[in-house]
């Protein structure tokens, strides 16, 4: 963990310099967004000379190494272009009521659910079997509720759908694993009105 960190150190300086009287933030309008190591330049025009400063601080002045497999450019409004940073994937999408307006839409990326759902896997594993259900859901609660605060930006409905289906599908299992025979809920109930009988929230 102390690469992250060190990093983090390094890009404080690097934050310093590019928005310092001569740097790009005033002569190209750039923007400098940075999470800890990682970070992203905003800017209408990514001119060579934007690109020149900013792998000669990095490699040059503060000795790091630019990794040129996860650094690219990307022009947002080119067709089927998108941007991963920070568990969110932005990409400009068609106007859904038809019309010829193009907007910028930010949902959960893929890897952001793909790591969600093996945490939820994780939660309702075999090695779960033996913990009171009550007790279950209220961490899955928590754990959804603190998923679902950080996703709230953007347009996360269809994110949230899925997500809600997969904890719905991995209690499921969990309940009929747990029991001798296979669980089945009260016969005028669904496993829906079941799971949400026993305070299982939904995002």
């Amino acid at each position: 963990m102390i690469s992250p960190l060190l990093a983090n150190i390094y890009l404080h300086w690097f934050d310093k310099v590019f928005h310092r009287a001569d740097g790009p933030a005033h002569w190209s309008k750039a923007k400098l967004v940075r999470y800890a190591d990682d970070f992203v330049v905003l800017a209408r025009y990514q001119s060579r000379q934007l690109r020149n400063f900013i792998e000669r601080k990095l490699e040059g002045w503060l000795g790091l190494v630019v990794n040129r497999e996860k650094t690219r450019v990307v022009v947002l409004k080119e067709p089927r272009t998108s941007l991963d940073f920070l568990g969110y994937t932005f990409r400009f999408v068609r106007d859904r009521h038809g019309g010829t307006h193009r907007y910028l839409n930010l949902e959960p990326s893929a890897k952001a659910l793909a790591r969600e759902r093996e945490v939820l896997r994780q939660m309702t594993g075999p090695e779960q079997s033996r913990t009171p259900l009550p007790d279950l859901i209220q961490r899955i609660n928590r754990h959804l509720k603190g998923w679902g605060n950080y996703f709230s930006v953007g347009y996360p409905r269809q994110a949230r759908r899925e997500i809600n289906s997969f904890a719905r599908e991995r209690l499921t299992h969990h309940l009929q694993r747990r029991s001798q025979r296979s669980y089945q809920p009260p016969k005028d109930r669904s496993f829906y009105e079941q799971l949400n009988r026993m305070g299982l929230i939904y995002l």
